[in-house]
Parts: structure tokens; sequence; C-alpha cells
């Protein structure tokens, strides 16, 4: 138990290093343009991504990162894709807001909320005519949950039984507003009832939670038993962007929100059950350490050539 545990704990530090070293990038210079950060929300994207197989099909939002990370991407292409490198794993085009691996079962980052809920049916159907098999699983913000796009997709999956998992990050903040001051009655979870599909609140803090629901989803789903929307509860300890002063806050928000954030949650559990705090700190340093291996290689990698900018566009 104790070492599924520390792979977890491996999984979600190798997010939070990434996330980390992408902001001091950012405000350094080598990355450009607006970037999300996940710092907080690790366990959502590892416990999701150890319920998937090779062929599922996983459809983020531009808080992308970590799910890219959890589906298998390696840190060293993604860096140099944020970087504008020629080396990124989309030569350095897409940057932080647009990347995609496909080959890794991540099809991509979507700067328009919600859509990728439509996508991911689409995905979801195709698996129905070519044999795959496939799953697909879309995440979303809870301000994502008004979008009419979401709305839609969601009847469409129910009324047709698609295999698709439909994943809320609900960091109780739609960009800079409280969901609470958006929406009447407060569990979006309730609104699957409304398309007849099953729909759960659960604790997105907490890996294994996280992996318990998705992994039943995705088995319902591959059976034939149609859609099902995940609720997971969590909160960001980054503002909503890079240099977001994040003067909605109220006063010890972040000391409440660094107690449950699922790192320290993790910790606290891995010391309860005898694990030594040698052993603990062991994994982020080497999570930090091949971290900083990867940023190096991709910032050492050139950038990409405008004269190739015409290409794949066509096909």
């Amino acid at each position: 138990m104790s070492e599924r545990r520390l792979a977890d704990l491996l999984a979600m530090w190798r997010i939070r290093a990434f996330e980390e070293k992408v902001r001091d990038l950012r405000l350094e210079g080598p990355i450009v343009g607006s970037v999300h950060l996940c710092i907080g929300q690790e366990a959502i994207p590892v416990g999701a991504c150890d319920a998937l197989q090779a062929e599922d099909a996983l459809f983020a939002t531009y808080r992308g990162h970590g799910w890219a990370l959890a589906r298998g991407v390696p840190a060293e292409p993604l860096f140099a894709e944020l970087m504008g490198r020629a080396t990124g794993v989309n030569g350095g085009r897409g940057g932080s807001a647009y990347f995609t691996a496909a080959e890794y079962g991540f099809h991509g980052e979507n700067s328009i909320v919600g859509a990728g809920a439509p996508i991911a049916c689409g995905a979801a159907l195709a698996g129905r005519f070519d044999g795959s098999g496939r799953v697909a699983v879309t995440v979303f913000g809870d301000g994502a949950m008004n979008q009419g796009a979401v709305h839609e997709a969601m009847n469409f999956a129910a009324a047709f039984d698609l295999p698709v998992v439909f994943v809320c990050e609900n960091n109780r903040y739609s960009e800079l507003t409280p969901i609470a001051d958006m929406v009447r009655g407060g569990r979006l979870a309730d609104r699957a009832a409304a398309y007849g599909m099953p729909g759960h609140r659960i604790d997105g803090n907490d890996v294994e939670a996280v992996r318990f629901h998705v992994r039943d989803a995705v088995e319902v789903a591959r059976e034939g038993g149609g859609p099902t929307l995940l609720e997971c509860m969590t909160e960001r300890i980054s503002g909503h962007y890079i240099g977001d002063a994040e003067s909605y806050r109220r006063p010890g928000e972040m000391d409440r929100i660094r107690r449950r954030e699922p790192i320290a949650r993790l910790r606290e559990g891995l010391l309860a059950d005898g694990v030594t705090a040698a052993e603990i700190d062991a994994v982020e340093s080497r999570a930090r350490a091949e971290t900083e291996a990867a940023a190096a290689a991709a910032l050492a990698a050139p950038l990409a050539d405008p004269a190739t900018v015409m290409e794949h566009l066509y096909a």
C-alpha cells in the first residue's frame, strides 16, 4: 500500500515541480504568453490517468500541463513546446495552451471554455465504429458547467450511451469569480440527473478516491453503460493565470488550502503509515532533479524555425 502511495506522491511531485519551473521560466522570459498552472490540483490527473488504457482519449482544459504529464508525455519535449523549441511535442507551435500529444492519448488542450466536451463525444462515437473500445475523458472547470457546449455534449452522450467520462475540476473559482456566486445550488454533479446519467461529487484532493471513481466510470462506459459526470472538488494554490493578483481571496484562505492540498495530505498519510520523512523527502528531490534536467535540456534546444510555419497546415 505504501509503495502505491509513494508512486502517487512521485507522480504528483513531478507535476508540481514542472508547474513551479514553468512559473519561473515564464517570469524569467524563456516562456511567453498566457500560462495557467494546476498547482494544488495534481491528484485529479494522477488518479484519473491511472484508470485509463492506451487507446483511451483525453481532452484537457488550457490548465492541462499536469494532465499531459500524467498521461505519460515526457517533461523535456513538453518544456520545449512551452519554450517554442523545435524539439517540442508540436515543434514549438502550440505553446502552453494549444499543445497535443496524440501518441500518448493526450488529444490536446482547448482555450475555448468547455469546447473539449463535444470533441470528446466525437472521439467516443468514432470508437464505436473503429473497434478500438475507446473511452473518451473530457476535463473542464466549474465555470464551464454553464457553457452551452457542455450541456449539449452531456445530452448527446447520454442520449446515445456514448463512452464519455465528464470530469469537472471544481476549484471553486470560475476564473476570478467564486462559483457559489454564479449558480443556485452548490452540487454541480446533481445536474447529471437531468440528462439521465450518474453524477458524483468526489474529493479531488484524494488521489485514490479519484482513481476509484474514474476507473468505475470508465468500466461502465467501456461496457456500454454510457457516460458519467464526476465533480472533483479541489482548490488551486496558484492564481488563475501567472500574474493574477488574487485580490478575490479571503483572509486565511490560502492557509486553509495549503493544509488540504493533495501532496500535503498524502505526506501526512504516509507518515502515519510509518514511512519516514527522509523517504518522503527523497521523492520530492527526485522529481525536482528530473524536472531541472528536463528544463535545461529543453532550454538548450534550438528555437522553432519560422521558415517552417506553413508546414503541417494541410494533409
